[in-house]
């Protein structure tokens, strides 16, 4: 994964409630293994029409909304535990998505794939996408070292788990930090094959 420390990046709304996973990749796209091409499906059945063309309405196809930080209603990410849903969102360019409410198995999924989600407020999540709707060009800082979220409408500071983050950092999934600690995990096998022998 691409580490992760500082993010400066304009934004994109989606001011829609309760999100699931199908919403976000629909069950017929689920079939390749591949990470790879997900993003292309992304909100597929908001995104276009019946007949194949762009739904102008939606805020992935307005080209006034462009960046690396989705700003989503409340309880984003609910619904089935497809992995798929966190492939989308980082194939078509997302790392962070903000919300103020995620599901737990989406949260996990997406911080396993490099998209960091972050949970604000109610009131700081509607102050923020009403903004954004107003001033398009204005960006965001996503501080994760300092765990902070910097806006035109104030800074508020988000949680995280400390090893998700230091992957994060570090661009680490779960096998790069196992490879990273191999020294010690060596020693220690060695240690306690003497103890046993």
């Amino acid at each position: 994964m691409e580490a992760f420390k500082t993010l400066i990046s304009k934004a994109v709304p989606l001011p829609v409630e309760n999100v699931d996973t199908d919403q976000i990749i629909p069950a017929r796209f689920l079939k390749a293994t591949d990470k790879d091409g997900f993003g292309k499906n992304l909100f597929r059945d908001w995104r276009y029409h019946n007949d194949g063309s762009e739904n102008e309405k939606f805020a992935l196809n307005n080209t006034k909304y462009q960046g690396e930080i989705l700003v989503a209603g409340n309880n984003f990410g609910c619904g089935s535990s497809r992995e798929h849903a966190a492939w989308a969102l980082a194939d078509y360019g997302f790392k962070v998505v903000i919300s103020s409410f995620f599901a737990d198995i989406f949260k996990g999924n997406a911080l396993n794939n490099g998209i960091l989600p972050i949970q604000v407020s109610n009131s700081f999540l509607l102050d923020l996408l009403a903004f954004i709707e107003k001033h398009p060009n204005e960006e965001l800082k996503v501080d994760l070292e300092n765990q902070s979220l910097i806006a035109p409408i104030g800074e508020t500071d988000f949680d995280i788990d400390p090893y998700k983050k230091l992957c994060l950092i570090n661009g680490y999934d779960d096998i790069d930090f196992l490879i990273n600690h191999k020294d010690k995990i060596e020693a220690f096998e060695a240690k306690h094959e003497q103890l046993i022998t």
